[in-house]
C-alpha cells in the first residue's frame, strides 16, 4: 500500500498566523471561538499542516473546551449576528 504523502494547505501561511494569535488569548472573544471553530473544520481530515492540527488541539485545551462545546458556542454565536467585520464580508474563506 502506498505511503500518503503530507499536503501543504494553500490557506497554510494565513491560517498560522491566525493560530499562533488564537495560541496567546486567555480571554477568547466571539470572532476567537468561531476562527478556531472554522480552523477545525478546515483542517479535520486534512492530510498535511500537522503542527497546525497539533496547536488546534492545544487552543482546544487551554481554552477548557471540547470540539462539541466549541462547536455549540459557535452556534450560538453565529444565531445572534455576525461575527465577522463589513471587512470581511464577501470573503468565503472556508475551503
Amino acid at each position: 500500500m502506498a505511503e500518503t504523502k503530507d499536503q501543504r494547505h494553500p490557506q497554510y501561511t494565513k491560517d498560522r498566523q491566525i493560530l499562533n494569535e488564537l495560541l496567546t488569548q486567555t480571554k477568547p472573544s466571539n470572532r476567537d471561538f468561531a476562527e478556531l471553530a472554522r480552523l477545525i473544520i478546515r483542517y479535520k481530515g486534512f492530510v498535511g499542516a500537522r503542527d497546525i492540527q497539533s496547536d488546534l488541539i492545544k487552543v482546544v485545551n487551554n481554552w477548557q473546551l471540547t470540539e462539541e462545546s466549541l462547536f455549540s458556542k459557535t452556534r450560538a454565536i453565529h444565531a445572534i449576528g455576525k461575527v465577522y467585520m463589513a471587512q470581511d464580508e464577501g470573503q468565503d474563506d472556508w475551503a
